[in-house]
């Protein structure tokens, strides 16, 4: 194989590769919108939290500095989930258990890691954390979706606080919707875990 040929070979497998990390983007978007869609269609009452929910909020100050994430994650209370479960299903998805989490899977195929993840409201995620899940009602409206209200969002990004919520956290401050009264709004460890973020955000 000859230089040129070698290039073009590079070039081909870089744009493949954007390819699919566009397709990938576009398919998590599709995909959130199919749920809510589908929920409010059914007058079934959820809120968007995870990723999807920091990006709503960043995008209300400066969309330009929305970070991708190829979660999705939705808030339903538990007297709702089997009527959340009918209309899901009508709109293509599969549900499933992955541990003691409910996920529905994007068609028979679809990978837990691709699908639709469901977490109860006012029901603690994990024993150790400090606070429970918020409830449905903790909601606003973003771009026509139910978006879990920024407070709710960051007690349970603070309250999971791996990697990617410090991110998220850090993502809310650099664009100004978290300041220094912020932290006294949350208990013990949880307000510290802000401070230490609102102190030092480039770790």
């Amino acid at each position: 194989m000859n230089s040129d040929e070698l290039t073009n070979l590079v070039r081909e497998q870089s744009l493949d590769v954007l390819d699919r990390m566009f397709r990938a983007v576009e398919l998590v978007q599709q995909r959130l919108d199919r749920t809510c869609a589908a929920l409010s269609a059914a007058n079934v009452p959820y809120a968007v939290i995870g990723g999807n929910a920091v990006a709503a909020w960043v995008a209300t100050v400066d969309d330009g500095t929305v970070r991708n994430t190829r979660d999705v994650d939705v808030l339903l209370a538990e007297e709702d989930l089997g009527r959340a479960t009918e209309v899901l299903q009508a709109a293509g998805f599969v549900r499933d258990q992955v541990r003691d989490t409910i996920v529905f899977l994007d068609g028979p195929n679809g990978k837990p890691s691709q699908g639709v993840r469901v977490l109860v409201a006012g029901r603690k995620v994990k024993s150790e954390y400090l606070s429970p899940a918020p409830l449905v009602s903790q909601a606003v409206e973003i771009n026509q979706k139910s978006i879990v209200e920024l407070s709710a969002l960051v007690e349970m990004k603070l309250n999971s606080y791996r990697i990617k919520d410090r991110m998220h956290l850090v993502d809310l401050i650099q664009v100004g919707l978290l300041d220094s009264n912020w932290p006294s709004r949350f208990p013990g460890l949880l307000g510290q875990r802000l401070q230490a973020l609102l102190d030092n955000p480039d770790g």
